[in-house]
């Protein structure tokens, strides 16, 4: 008999993706690994709409990948991918931190985003902190104020979760590091100063980069 999952009250179709995207995030789900809507429509006890709805959704943020005839799997990145979702990530991110730069404003999530990120770095809550730090970016780019770029972003960072969980860099770096890169850019924003805000976040992103890039040129088993 298979093994079965609860999934959190709240709507279905938003429990399941969020259940899923955890593990996936957390390497419970390996790279590679197929994830069919009949295997998780066993696994949490739901209908097959509730699990294709799901698939399809983890698929459209970058956490899986369909070609044509074939299940969805958990993607594998290599040198030239992560290269070029920073890539991505660098523009949208320098647009978002200019313009609240340009405005001062720092948003509360973002705040309070870090506030949960120094905790986990405190308790070296590796899961809570990778959660702290996609919340940390999403939230500054969500609170520019521009829809499109807020879609952008969403496309990319289900992708750096991804890396995130795959290659569990964190664990590489002394955890308060990356808080203390956070706070510079937050403090470069309330200072309505956009270049410094901006050359924090390129040099935030670029350690970022180069730690995934360590992890995948580690030998063996890269999530030990």
């Amino acid at each position: 008999m298979s093994e079965r999952f609860l999934l959190a009250p709240a709507s279905l179709t938003d429990s399941l993706y969020e259940a899923v995207r955890k593990r996936i995030v957390n390497g419970e789900i390996q790279p590679g690994e197929k994830l069919t809507e009949l295997r998780l429509a066993s696994e949490y006890s739901v209908a097959r709409p509730t699990a294709k709805a799901c698939v399809e959704r983890l698929t459209s943020v970058g956490l899986l990948r369909r070609t044509a005839h074939r299940s969805a799997v958990v993607p594998e990145f290599d040198e030239a991918e992560i290269l070029d979702l920073f890539i991505g990530r660098e523009a949208v991110e320098r647009s978002a931190v200019l313009a609240l730069a340009k405005r001062k404003t720092v948003p509360i999530e973002a705040t309070k985003a870090q506030l949960a990120m120094e905790q986990a770095a405190q308790d070296r809550d590796f899961p809570s902190q990778v959660e702290a730090d996609i919340e940390f970016h999403s939230s500054l780019v969500a609170a520019a104020g521009s829809r499109r770029l807020a879609r952008m972003h969403e496309s990319i960072m289900g992708e750096v979760q991804l890396t995130m969980g795959q290659f569990q860099a964190h664990r590489t770096v002394d955890p308060r590091s990356v808080a203390s890169e956070h706070a510079e850019i937050i403090a470069a924003i309330k200072a309505g100063r956009p270049r410094k805000a901006e050359d924090a976040l390129v040099a935030h992103l670029q350690h970022a980069q180069q730690r995934l890039l360590a992890q995948l040129q580690q030998p063996g088993d890269v999530s030990a």
